[in-house]
């Protein structure tokens, strides 16, 4: 059967197949429902180092206390004592990843 498709393969100098390239749509629609994933680097400095989770995150994307806490408009104290914390409140969870860049649940370690 040779219906055709909108999927195209590429393939490398050997004609081994290296890509698959789909359309756009597609890939919305295989992609929409994925959780955000966490670093394996994140992962191990909460559980080896027993950071928390945004201190974590803050040092694997090369960031200082002041930096984070001049994002979320706050004095650089404060954001450490959030920091230090193990359980914040949703909306200070929320405002600290988007200070970060990265999804809320991807705190949730």
């Amino acid at each position: 059967m040779n219906a055709p498709t909108n999927i195209q393969i590429i393939k490398d100098t050997k004609g081994k197949p290296t890509f698959a390239v789909i359309p756009y749509a597609e890939y919305l629609s295989l992609t929409k429902n994925r959780a955000p994933t966490i670093p394996n680097a994140v992962v191990g400095k909460v559980v080896n180092k027993d950071m928390t989770p945004i201190r974590a995150w803050r040092e694997h994307l090369g960031l200082t206390q002041s930096e984070v806490a001049q994002r979320l408009g706050i004095s650089q104290s404060a954001y450490a004592q959030q920091e230090a914390k193990g359980n914040l409140r949703k909306a200070t969870r929320e405002k600290i990843a988007e200070a970060l860049g990265i999804e809320p649940e991807q705190l949730a370690i």
